[in-house]
């Protein structure tokens, strides 16, 4: 006889008992599916499990990379604000030397990349280098000397504007706002609100007023294309087509613009090219003392 169920008998020992459970061959079957289904959920939590484990392994691993990319290229930007630096003080020597020999007109910052793209055949930093040698040995007594003013007795700026202490120099530096590379086109002289300023060579006054971020600027001509700058004044003394003389007081320290502090801001241009001050400074005494200006640059 044909039995469409399992029959399972348990015994007791003691008593003699038995008792017996059917199991039909359906149920089997789905004991059997539910057990296949249970083993794929496990190897399935299984992979899950295995492929986390593998990843958690290479996080660290990841992460340590990651760090090091961001630092080389950190490493890169300060290389490349200082290359670009470089350049900067590199063009405006060369535009300096280019303006005092009367070799070519100066070429304005902003245009300097889109000049350096249009012309292919411009020259290099060697090339450039090399004629700043040649240049500087070089005497250029005498070039502009015809077009100063007649009345003119001191046509060179040697002049202290003022009795302070130089703070920032001329040259490259970072920006006290921003802290980015950035070039300084004169010198800072640190002084109270209100010490006089004096203008450094003989010439006319071209213009006395605000001035966007110079604050309150004097602006003097001084003839044979040369010109100074005396900016973030608190007040400006003179008026402009007004005749001065070297050593007369033209204005009052101050911190307008766009200043951290109480300071004069001095530049010397030639040819509208802003030169380093310093080189006609650096013998020279304030006007109304007897003791040179103090620095905190070690110059």
């Amino acid at each position: 006889m044909n039995q469409s169920y399992f029959v399972v008998e348990f015994a007791h020992s003691i008593h003699g008992c038995f008792k017996r459970i059917r199991i039909s061959h359906k149920s089997l079957g789905y004991l059997f599916c539910a057990f296949l289904a249970f083993s794929f959920l496990l190897l399935g939590l299984f992979s899950s499990y295995v492929r986390m484990s593998w990843k958690a392994s290479h996080y660290e691993q990841l992460r340590a990379d990651f760090d090091r990319l961001r630092g080389r290229y950190q490493e890169l930007q300060r290389l490349s604000r200082q290359d670009s630096e470089q350049m900067a003080s590199l063009e405006s020597l060369a535009s300096e030397v280019s303006a005092a020999y009367g070799i070519n007109a100066p070429v304005a910052s902003g245009s300097s990349k889109e000049l350096g793209s249009e012309m292919s055949g411009s020259p290099g930093v060697k090339e450039s280098i090399a004629e700043y040698n040649f240049l500087k040995g070089a005497s250029f007594s005498g070039i502009y000397h015809r077009y100063a003013y007649q009345w003119q007795t001191h046509t060179q700026p040697t002049l202290w504007p003022l009795d302070g202490v130089l703070r920032s120099s001329f040259g490259g530096r970072s920006d006290p706002f921003s802290g980015e590379g950035a070039f300084h086109t004169g010198i800072d002289l640190s002084a109270p609100v209100g010490t006089t300023v004096h203008v450094t060579a003989d010439g006319v006054v071209v213009s006395a007023g605000w001035n966007g971020a110079y604050g309150k600027l004097v602006v003097v001509d001084h003839g044979n294309g040369m010109e100074t700058y005396y900016a973030h004044l608190s007040e400006c003394l003179v008026v402009p087509g007004e005749e001065v003389r070297r050593g007369q007081i033209i204005a009052l320290s101050g911190g307008t613009g766009r200043a951290t502090g109480p300071h004069v801001h001095y530049e010397v241009r030639l040819a509208g090219t802003p030169v380093n001050p310093y080189k006609y400074l650096t013998k020279t005494q304030v006007f109304h003392g007897t003791k040179p200006v103090r620095s905190d640059l070690g110059l």
